[in-house]
């Protein structure tokens, strides 16, 4: 397997057996571990979503097409990213593919040193997805911890009000507000305001990550 991607699996899902057998030769070739699938349902009925890799994915198949995959994916919250392939590509395939974040659309037959470059890009891409939702979890988890007041007093924290603003937002007392932000900080695992603020900021962050806010 790449040195740089030991655990990728690179899914190839085309109703083509041709496609599928070509391409899993090609990629195989790389060092990569290839899983082809006849059909979006296959594909679907044997994925693991805690498996790193990418999928080319072939646009028109019988049942459920490309695009329906993608979106079957994006409403699972799979952000697996997709390398669309295709032997009739056109605008509006390719378009609809973008906006719901494809990687690439490459028409066949496509140029294999391009296919690679593709595959490469998708993985670092789903790394650094997979690295910022467990990120993300890791501040939700910090999250939870926290009681309901300390959850209003850090929502004030990070709006960048003063010590005495929260105090009187809340009617408390300020030293009431010193005893919260220091379990805040404590159980945030925050050196800092600026850290507790930058940390609360990336986990509010739309993305593939969690779009929880921090008082949800």
């Amino acid at each position: 397997m790449s040195d740089n991607n030991p655990e990728a699996v690179i899914y190839v899902v085309d109703d083509e057996v041709a496609v599928r057998d070509s391409l899993t030769l090609l990629i195989e070739s790389t060092g990569h571990t290839v899983r082809s699938y006849e059909s979006a349902e296959s594909f679907l009925d044997n994925y693991d979503p805690e498996q790193h890799g990418c999928m080319l994915l072939d646009v028109r198949m019988p049942l459920m097409s490309g695009h329906d995959l993608q979106e079957v994916l994006l409403n699972k919250g799979i952000a697996i990213p997709i390398i669309f392939i295709s032997g009739h590509a056109d605008i509006p395939d390719s378009a609809k593919a973008f906006r719901a974040g494809a990687v690439d659309f490459l028409e066949k037959p496509f140029d294999s040193d391009l296919l690679m470059e593709r595959i490469d890009e998708a993985l670092k891409k789903d790394i650094a997805s997979r690295e910022e939702l467990a990120t993300k979890q890791r501040i939700k988890e910090r999250i939870e911890r926290l009681t309901a007041r300390e959850k209003e007093v850090l929502d004030l924290i990070v709006s960048s009000h003063s010590n005495k603003a929260t105090a009187q937002l809340l009617n408390i007392s300020n030293r009431t507000v010193d005893v919260h932000r220091a379990s805040i900080m404590e159980k945030m695992q925050a050196e800092n305001v600026a850290e507790l603020m930058s940390m609360v900021l990336f986990y509010k962050e739309p993305g593939n990550g969690s779009r929880e806010h921090a008082t949800t």
